[in-house]
């Protein structure tokens, strides 16, 4: 399936605020700022859900969490997703749409993500 056709083309803007509070948690004000600012103008690009969740180490939630189900009834529906906010390292950092990558690789785990990425 083409990826066009369950995500959008460019994050939504609310998406960038919540990167920034995650974020917040792991770096200081200076470097938030500057990596929030890069993921606003990074290229988008696409990654397989199989991929981002081996490189960020976190693990898989389960279909039945609230978030990650709401995400597969949000595609089901024909509602396209937000794509996601990656920080690349070891591990990669998902600053915004761990239940995204989540959901997609429910729904096939070598489903194409867009995504922002940036290096810290």
């Amino acid at each position: 399936m083409e990826w066009t056709k369950l995500w959008l083309q460019e994050p939504e803007e609310h998406d960038f605020p919540a990167a920034a509070d995650y974020l917040s948690l792991l770096l200081n004000a200076d470097e938030v700022k500057r990596i929030v600012d890069a993921l606003r103008t990074a290229p988008t690009q696409t990654k397989k859900a199989k991929d981002i969740m081996r490189a960020s180490t976190l693990p898989l939630l389960p279909a039945d969490n609230i978030h990650v189900k709401h995400n597969i009834q949000k595609v089901k529906s024909g509602k396209k997703l937000s794509p996601v906010l990656l920080v690349s390292g070891t591990p990669l950092v998902i600053a915004d749409g761990y239940h995204r990558v989540c959901a997609a690789y429910h729904l096939t785990e070598d489903l194409v993500v867009p995504c922002r990425i940036t290096g810290r």
